[in-house]
């Protein structure tokens, strides 16, 4: 792949998908999930109430949760990020499949149908938008299949289809972050399908170079790459439970240990009960003391678990000469990653430091998808 406009736009992207990874943990950390009470506007708005006048309408028209600014603006901010992001995957879909009619017009079908949805959940007609937005899921998931294997179809286009598609349903999930109240599973979820998303980019913004760096002699070092990111991918989704539980703090300060014991009372079967139902406001959590413990203190275990597994990882890339580099920027984040994580439980969940500690857990991700892509053969 040699198109230098599909490069620069998934360069560009990797570096916003990123900031809205931080922006969205700067805004789950500092409460504001439900800054606006409505999706996609905030308070009937595409912006904010920002006057008084529309303060005073906003909370007459939202009664149940009165208008916060400085929780808005955050919320909302980092949906606009979240929409410039969708727009520059649209981009980056057009640019792989406008070559063949059949695959160009998918992927502006799939765009209209999620913008239809859009404006139809708006205006309150719900059923007609859940078809609009199964449309825009399906279109893209049936080009990719279509691609797969057809000789002539352009290197991307089914990679980029089916970046499209994850990237509308992180849409709907940001909606039911909104319209669930937080619910844990969905808010974690939201988590991993950014990180997913940011995978996807640094991979594309990665191997559309025109000379991508490749160690292909090295290819057996691939195993233990994917076994690294398998681990850190279910630290981070246990960290993102971790913080949708507001269980971040439930062994106080402590640290090693927690709450003065190395082993205080804990409730695990309470603590990943994935499912409760729609209805209840998990703003601030709903789960009892023990539960949080048990999350917290299995955050810690897989941290020492993910520690080991990202080092074995490091360790063997030294092996070959070309990947010592990425090795020790790996191990650089790792360090860094620990450093921050002690210091949230030290310092009581700092917003900085907190934020800081997503931000890093993204930036491992994108080097474990950096050196996989270094050590692919090139198949395009």
């Amino acid at each position: 792949m040699t198109d230098s406009l599909f490069r620069n736009v998934a360069r560009v992207a990797v570096a916003l998908v990123f900031v809205v990874i931080v922006l969205g943990a700067f805004v789950r950390l500092s409460d504001a999930g439900l800054g606006c009470p409505d999706w996609p506007t905030c308070y009937g708005k595409a912006t904010w109430p920002r006057h008084e006048h529309d303060v005073a309408r906003a909370n007459e028209a939202f009664p149940e949760r009165p208008v916060e600014t400085h929780k808005a603006w955050r919320e909302q901010v980092h949906r606009h990020f979240a929409a410039t992001l969708g727009a520059l995957v649209l981009m980056l879909a057009l640019r792989a499949n406008w070559r063949v009619p059949v695959r160009r017009y998918g992927i502006i079908a799939a765009a209209a149908a999620a913008a239809a949805g859009t404006f139809l959940y708006i205006a309150g007609q719900h059923a007609v938008s859940v078809v609009a937005s199964v449309v825009a899921l399906g279109v893209p998931l049936a080009l990719a299949v279509y691609s797969s294997g057809r000789q002539g179809a352009p290197a991307w286009s089914r990679f980029t289809a089916v970046l499209l598609a994850l990237i509308l349903f992180q849409a709907m999930l940001g909606m039911w972050t909104v319209t669930w109240k937080l619910k844990p599973i969905v808010v974690m979820g939201h988590l991993l399908g950014g990180l997913s998303v940011l995978a996807m980019l640094v991979w594309a913004s990665e191997r559309s170079r025109l000379a991508p760096k490749v160690y292909p002699g090295a290819s057996w070092l691939r195993p233990w790459v994917w076994l690294g990111l398998a681990v850190l991918t279910i630290q981070i989704a246990l960290g993102g439970w971790t913080s949708a539980n507001y269980a971040a703090l439930s062994c106080g300060l402590d640290f090693p240990q927690c709450l003065g014991q190395w082993w205080p009372a804990t409730d695990f079967r309470e603590a990943f009960v994935l499912w409760r139902g729609i209805g209840v406001d998990y703003e601030g959590g709903i789960l009892d003391a023990p539960a949080r413990t048990a999350i917290q203190l299995s955050h810690r275990i897989g941290a020492m678990v993910t520690v080991a597994a990202v080092l074995i990882v490091v360790a063997a890339l030294f092996r070959v000469r070309g990947m010592r580099g990425p090795a020790l920027v790996l191990a650089a984040l790792l360090v860094v990653q620990v450093a921050l994580g002690i210091g949230n439980v030290w310092l009581g969940l700092p917003l900085p430091v907190a934020t800081a500690h997503n931000g890093v857990a993204a930036l491992l991700v994108a080097q474990f998808v950096l050196i996989l892509s270094r050590l692919t053969p090139r198949r395009d």
